[in-house]
Parts: C-alpha cells; structure tokens; sequence
C-alpha cells in the first residue's frame, strides 16, 4: 500500500494518507479536516474533539466480512437531527473496496456505496413516508422506509473518504430488509448515494474477541454533575448516549449536550395510579434474552392512551448494557414483558377493506390487532437516549399472538416494531432479586393461558388411547360363536308359568368374555330369558337376564316404537372349558308357543372399557378448553376492537 506523506497546511504537521481512496485526513495534532486534491491540500476547517464512548472499536482493528480482510482507517462523528450522536467507521479493505460499519445504539451496520440501476431514479426525500416499501432501488430486495432525520458531522478522527465539512448537514433516509439488510439513501450528494448492505454482528466481522479501546476519560462521563436547577449531584449511566436525564431531586427534567446541562422543565407528579416499582440501578438479568447479560434500569416513564374516553396508564423502563445495547420492560396492569427491537422489513401487514381486522405476521406468526390510538408521555424518571419530552406523542399499534405482541410506533419521520414477550411476575423478581411486586388481576393481551398445557396433553391423552385401541384391535382375535340354537318354547300353563330348556354342550376359550344373545320375534308383546352358563366340570353357573320386548304404535298422528326383537347380556371372561344353557322363558302370550334363537359369542368388542377411558381424559381437557374461552373473553373484552 503506497502511503502519501504530507504536512498539515495549518500546523505543518505530518500527514499521511494511507489509503488511495482517502479524501480528508484529520490532523492528530491541531484537528483541521485536510483535504487533499489533484494540485494541493486543503484546509477544511477544525472538528470537534471525538465525543468518546463505551465503542468496543477503534481505529487501526483489523477484521474480517466475505472472507475479505479490512481496517478501520476512520471514523466520523454524526449528530441525529433529534439529538444523539452515531459513529461511522471507515472501513478499508485488502481488495479496493470502501466500506462503512456504522455503529449506533449497540448495532453494527457494514455498508457499501451502492450505483443505481441504468434509469433508476432515487426518489426525492419529501416523497418517502416511514413505513414506505420501495422496490425500484434494490429490486432483488424490497426496503423499507424506517428513519428520516437530518444528519450534521460533527467530529471526526482518522482517513475519511470523503470531503468531510465541519458543521456539513444533509438529510437521510435509512431502510431496511429481510434478512437484516440495511441501507440509506444520503441526499447529501446530487444525486442522492445509495449505501447497501446488512445488520451485522462484531462475531460476523472477526472483531468480537478484539481488545477493547482503551479511552481517556471521556467527555461525557459519568462523574457526578451538578443538577442547574437545584445542584444535586447526578450520574449517568450511559453518558455517551443519553440525551434527556431527570434529577431525582427536584423532578427537573434536564438536557444534556456533550456533559453540559440545561434546565428544561419541572416536571409534575405521575398522574398514574400504579408507581414505579423499579428503580433507576437496579440491575437484572433474564436468562431468556439479552444472551443472559446483566441490564440496568437506567431510565422510566409513564404512558397513557385514551379509550372510550377513559385514560388508562402504563409503565415503561429502560435496560441497558454497553455491549446489547437497549432494551425495554414494560409494566401494564402488573403484568410484564420484555420488549426488543425488530428489523421492520420483517413484518407483513395484511391489506384490509373496511369493517375488516388488520393483522401482521412475523417469523411466520399470524398477530391480531388489539389496539391502535395515539400513546402520550406521561411522566419521565432517569436518563434516556433520545430527547423525551412529557406531553411527546406517536400513533402506537399493538397486534398480540400470545405470549407475544408487535407493537408498531409511528411518528411523521420514523417507524419502529418492537416485540414484547409476555413475563410472569416470578421471573421478574427473579431478575431483580425482589419478593415484593404486586400481581395482576387482569387478563393482559399477550398473557398466555395458564392452563394450556392441560388441554395440550389432555387431548394427547386421548389421542393415545384411540390409537391404543386400534393398534390392539388385531391382538384381540376375531369374534367367534360356539353356539348358536333355535328353541321352541311350548305354550304355558299359565300366566305365571315359565318353560325351560337346555342347550347343547358347546366350548368357550378362557380369558375372553362372553355375549348371550337372545332373539324373539315379539309383536307389540315381550318375552323375559332368564339364562345359566352352566360349566360342566365343576356346575359353577353365571347368570343373566335378557328381556326382550318390542312395542310400537300411533299417538297423536305420530308414529312411535320402543325395543326391538333381540336383547344380550355380557358376561366377563370364564375359565376355559365344556359348558351348557339353561334357558328359563316366559312371555306375555303364555297360551301360544314361542320360538326363539340363543347366540353365544366370545370375543365381542362392546367399547366399554374404552369409552369409560375415554370420557374420564376428556373431563379435563374440556373443562380447561370452557376455562379458555372465558379467559380470551375477558382478553378480548379489553380491546378497542372488541372480538373473541
């Protein structure tokens, strides 16, 4: 790599400009942005001093993206239009290529300067709306409008590629994509540049097991600062990140500006009903998210939205860890989630007509949509990374797939997604180490049943136990009959009488039942059967009865019948062996003869083992299965659009 060597045209300082496709380099020495052109270097102007922060980057590491080595040879300093700052590494690469590795909030983006296709046209700034899908840019890839803000370059170290300006201000639209593509249009340039490419992660671009910068004390640290409205002492959490901190002295809500403190408003009271229980500090980890890193509640505040011209109240804070970055857990009703970010191109919103439902899927989950209206700062406690005023408003969306809930924020110049999974109290004090948080008395809209699992495994159950039965259904052997015998029962000698006769001998297997039926061709008339399975070798006898009777007629112009020509009775399994019937009749016409047909058979399948089986599973599952729909109910019945 040719280096060219030179001499600050301010300080006359040495220079060098290690890379063929650096443009300024900042002097180490006086920080003047100098630019080097075909005849001359150039002064550009002093940058700021690097607002220092808890980056695990520096410049001169060294790692590795598509199997291409780089270096990051520059960094630029960018102040969001609505407070903040962000950092963009330049990335240079073995290959000739220039990269950028923009870091922001505890995210890395790697992005690459992308030409447009031949009759392409960027749209113009004002014609994107956050939320927008455009397809003309990357048609392989349909983005996502996420951001509009303005974009100031405020500080700088290193080789930059471009011609950086102090003070320079240009507009920006950041996008993204499936698969955690990212991009952003820079209208800085006429035409606007297009830079693609993806989310990363410091594992992905071989800079995870890097050491870490070791930085003077930073300009914003997190020494003690005296409050400009009462002078308490204060110290930030995340000093190179928070914009808005309050003083838990006398309620000030403060900005902060590079470490100076501005006085902005006092703030009143919570309006809300239910306190804070969490404190700025405490320190929890959810072994769930967050890869089981330690977060810090740092900040919290109030929300509100209105229903039904009722105001009703939640609460949010705000978890940090240097490394993660942020994340957030909500508090609503006393019921818990933990809520993270999620990459907006990966949300599908369904199209709907009027009177119809919206809902989204994500991560091929269906949400519907639970409530949409406008949610209002109530109250702020601690430090936040953007500037928080009370009274702030966005139109706030929520879509519920329980345990789980998208919430989409929406402001004129941003859209967000997050994802929210349902806590129970338990875990909560958990994290905390705390025994005291008060518990809910309401259904929350991603709170899953409690009871699921019984009817999960109620119903498994009983899956179980049909497929028992039919697998056993072989393993039983067919139905045989060892008698089957036609009798004629002689007329009696009175009404009271009864005729018996005996079968002939037959043999019955062990460990089978038996199933005695009798047949009679009565006519609106009945005959009783009273039978004994005699066994032969040693006249142990069962009993039964079988009463047969049919009955039919005309009532009111309706026909009806009753019973029918044959009845059996069941007897369980009897040893194996020579047996006999002695059959015992009577009937209602006495005066004429009765014939009749005695089957005996082993072997039947009668269900009813089973079905006892199966109604004592199917108790539960379905009590629990009524018990649901109460609890969606009750759900449901909390939403502004209503449903079951």
């Amino acid at each position: 790599m040719s280096v060219l060597k030179a001499n600050c045209p301010s300080c006359a300082g040495p220079i060098e400009f290690k890379s063929g496709s650096t443009i300024v380099v900042v002097c180490p020495f006086c920080r003047s942005a100098v630019s080097r052109t075909d005849r001359k270097l150039e002064d550009l102007g002093k940058v700021a001093e690097i607002v220092q922060s808890k980056s695990p980057l520096k410049v001169g590491l060294k790692g590795e993206y598509m199997g291409k080595r780089f270096e990051l040879t520059g960094r630029a300093q960018i102040k969001h239009g609505a407070g903040g700052f962000w950092d963009e590494w330049y990335a240079t690469f073995n290959n000739g290529w220039t990269g950028w590795l923009a870091e922001a909030q505890g995210n890395f983006y790697m992005t690459f300067y992308r030409p447009l296709p031949e009759g392409v046209v960027t749209p113009e700034y004002d014609e994107i709306s956050p939320g927008q899908k455009i397809t003309s840019l990357t048609p392989e890839t349909p983005l996502v409008a996420q951001e509009k803000g303005t974009a100031s370059y405020v500080a700088a170290e290193g080789e930059i590629p471009y011609k950086l300006e102090p003070g320079e201000q240009s507009n920006y639209i950041d996008l993204a994509g499936k698969n955690d593509v990212f991009a952003t249009i820079d209208y800085g340039t006429d035409p606007p540049f297009l830079f693609y490419g993806k989310e990363v992660t410091l594992a992905e671009i071989g800079l995870a097991e890097k050491k870490p910068a070791e930085r003077a004390a930073p300009q914003v640290g997190a020494t003690a600062m005296g409050c400009p409205k009462c002078g308490g002492s204060l110290e930030l959490r995340a000093p190179d990140k928070t914009e808005r901190v309050t003083c838990p002295y006398c309620e000030s809500l403060l900005d902060v500006n590079e470490g100076n403190l501005k006085f902005l408003k006092a703030l009143k009271p919570s309006p809300s009903p239910v306190e804070l229980v969490l404190e700025i500090g405490a320190r929890g980890v959810f072994p769930n998210f967050a890869s089981g890193a330690e977060l810090e509640v740092i900040g919290a505040m109030v929300r509100s939205v209105i229903f039904d011209g009722i105001k009703y109240f939640w609460n949010e804070y705000l978890l940090y860890n240097p490394k993660l970055g942020f994340r957030w857990l909500v508090q609503s009703d006393d019921h818990w989630s933990f809520v993270e970010s999620v990459n907006t191109a990966e949300i599908e919103v369904s199209s709907h007509s009027a009177g119809t439902k919206p809902t989204v899927k994500y991560n091929g989950k269906s949400f519907r949509i639970f409530q949409d209206a406008p949610a209002k700062v109530e109250y702020v406690k601690g430090e936040f990374y953007w500037r928080v005023s009370v009274g702030d408003s966005v139109r706030a969306a929520d879509f519920v797939a329980p345990p789980l809930m998208l919430s989409q924020e929406l402001t004129k110049d941003e859209v967000n997604w997050s994802l929210g999974t349902y806590l129970p109290k338990k875990e909560v004090e958990k994290a905390f180490g705390i025994k005291w948080l008060p518990g809910p008395t309401t259904v929350a809209p991603n709170q899953p049943f409690p009871s699921g699992h019984l009817i999960k495994y109620g119903f498994l159950l009983l899956g179980i136990l049909i497929l028992t039965a039919i697998f056993m259904l072989p393993f039983t052997g067919l139905v045989s009959t060892p008698l089957s015998q036609e009798f004629l029962l002689e007329p009696l000698s009175g009404p009271s009488a009864s005729r018996v006769v005996f079968s002939q001998p037959f043999e019955l297997k062990g460990n089978r039942n038996v199933q005695i039926t009798g047949l009679a061709p009565v006519n609106n008339s009945w005959t009783e059967l009273s039978v004994d399975l005699i066994n032969q070798k040693n006249n142990e006898v069962e009993a039964v009865t079988i009463p047969i009777e049919y009955y039919y007629g005309v009532t009111d112009g309706e026909s009806w019948s009753e019973g029918g020509n044959n009845n059996d009775a069941t007897i369980s399994a009897v040893p194996e062996g020579k047996y006999t019937l002695r059959i015992e009749g009577s009937w209602k016409d006495w005066q004429k003869p009765m014939p009749v047909r005695v089957k005996v058979q082993q072997n039947v399948t009668r269900g009813v083992n089973f079905c006892a089986a199966f109604v004592l599973l199917a108790i539960l599952p379905v009590l629990t299965l009524f018990r649901k729909f109460s609890f969606e109910s009750r759900r449901w019945s909390e939403s502004m659009f209503g449903g079951s």
